[in-house]
């Protein structure tokens, strides 16, 4: 089965490969994008998240769903040293960076739970998959209609941020300024929830970022610096390699 949507602001592909009528389970992991889309979105005037924001709701009285959002967000806030922060100064509350993987990870395991053991699910670019190997192809960050790598994910995630979607949309904000010591940076973990988490955290640390990301448990990491330096850890499961010790 392949489906493709278009969910909170980009196209979220799934495809099983397994025998079964799996259409139920994929008409709920759309269903709960499009509920996270209208429940988190900081673009939304009447989302629970924009609905905090302006002092409606307390942070006490949010749902259980948000409240581990915001928790995650002040887990890297704090393990990044205020660099990744969903609340800057001149700007409202803005999650998206973790409520991305965190959804479309809870949507992995919707399939999970109906019993789906091959399947990957693509979400703008950032990938969860169970069941493989999948081919997943890691664009360049400065010629679209081209890859910097290619790995070979079996059971994880892989997700990346980079400047070429939207300019220099992260800040760091340990200085209210965008992060540019990056060109792209690519974490495989796990979960997406994780992989998506780290990597837009990581870019928001600059060069220092790798490193951090790397000595993070569970995380391989494939950077390109903005001296378009290539930068990865030795398990990163570059396709047609074979992981290397650590």
């Amino acid at each position: 089965m392949r489906r493709v949507e278009h969910v909170m602001g980009f196209p979220v592909s799934l495809r099983t490969d397994d025998e079964g009528d799996f259409e139920e389970a994929a008409d709920a992991v759309f269903a709960w994008l499009r509920e996270v889309d209208g429940r988190f979105s900081p673009f939304r005037p009447d989302s629970e998240v924009c609905r905090l924001d302006r002092g409606e709701i307390a942070e006490a009285e949010v749902s259980p769903d948000l409240a581990e959002v915001l928790a995650l967000c002040e887990e890297y806030r704090l393990a990044t040293g205020g660099a990744f922060d969903v609340r800057l100064p001149g700007r409202g509350l803005d999650p998206c960076a973790v409520v991305k993987g965190w959804s479309v990870q809870r949507a992995a395991e919707l399939l999970s739970a109906a019993g789906a053991r091959r399947f990957v699910l693509n979400a703008g670019g950032d990938v969860v998959a169970a069941g493989g190997p999948w081919r997943v192809g890691v664009r360049h960050p400065e010629h679209a209609d081209r890859l910097c790598t290619v790995l070979e994910l079996t059971d994880g995630a892989v997700a990346t941020s980079a400047r070429y979607e939207r300019g220099d949309h992260i800040v760091d904000g340990r200085t209210g300024r965008p992060a540019t010591g990056l060109l792209s940076l690519t974490v495989v973990a796990p979960s997406l929830t994780e992989a998506d988490s780290v990597a837009t955290a990581a870019f928001a640390m600059g060069a220092e970022g790798v490193g951090w990301a790397a000595a993070r448990p569970g995380c391989e990491v494939f950077a390109v610096d903005a001296a378009r330096q290539v930068l990865r850890t030795a398990g990163f499961p570059v396709a047609g390699e074979r992981p290397t010790a650590a």
